[in-house]
């Protein structure tokens, strides 16, 4: 029989996942791959329109991550719904995560890189400073933490077990590059998706063309020397 294979990604917001991995995402779905979202904050505070309240934006965001993982092939969509800017690393998110893990029991997830908090000059800033957002720190801490030791330690959260949820050993766990060219996944057939899923994240872009000439650049930047057009890079860990 094949081999089940499964992905879960881990973002901070709405839209995190679509804009660093939805192309790899998109291609692995297309290989057969099972893929899932899992959102941890209710993105609420991410808008520059002065009349838009909290409860109707996070209601926004949420439609539009539903539409972008459509056009995606998404399996489902989690959300842990904490208020964003506000996401901490704490027990209580971890279990939260490690719970998610046990529940689609994933070969690979993907998250935010951790360790990368700002850039003095970014090429996907226009070479000007960039600092990492606190949620998306928190966030890849947390599912770091959570794919190893504490979604496969059964004494971890041992009420999972309760609830018929048992340990589960990731096999490999990718954090997302904003800028570092590490491992390189030639996303040039499913780019076209992930610019669509992308668009559905409307309330977030005043001006969208611009948004796909600056996601253009960094995908030429990762194929860069490469053998095709667009690529995503990742920091990938196989795991013993």
């Amino acid at each position: 029989m094949k081999k089940r294979r499964a992905v879960l990604g881990v973002g901070a917001h709405p839209d995190d996942m679509d804009f660093t991995a939805s192309g790899t995402i998109a291609k692995m779905v297309e290989e057969g791959w099972e893929a899932y979202y899992l959102i941890c904050t209710d993105g609420s505070r991410g808008s520059r329109h002065h009349r838009i309240t909290h409860k109707a934006l996070a209601k926004t965001r949420l439609e539009e991550q539903e539409a972008a993982g459509r056009i995606l092939g998404l399996k489902d969509i989690f959300y842990l719904d904490h208020r964003d800017t506000q996401l901490p690393c704490n027990p209580l998110i971890k279990a939260q995560i490690v719970r998610v893990i046990r529940i689609v029991r994933p070969t690979v997830v993907i998250t935010m890189d951790p360790t990368f908090h700002y850039s003095a000059s970014s090429p996907w800033n226009k070479n000007v400073a960039f600092v990492n957002h606190t949620d998306h720190r928190a966030a890849g801490l947390a599912t770091m933490d959570a794919v190893f030791p504490l979604s496969r330690d059964r004494l971890s959260f041992p009420e999972h077990e309760q609830q018929g949820l048992m340990p589960h050993k990731v096999d490999e766990l990718w954090f997302t590059s904003f800028e570092r060219k590490d491992y390189v996944v030639d996303i040039t057939s499913t780019f076209e998706k992930k610019m669509k899923a992308l668009s559905a994240h409307k309330s977030q872009f005043d001006d969208f063309v611009k948004v796909k000439e600056e996601v253009i650049s960094h995908a030429h930047h990762f194929a860069d020397e490469e053998e095709f057009e667009f690529a995503e890079s990742f920091i990938r860990l196989v795991l013993d």
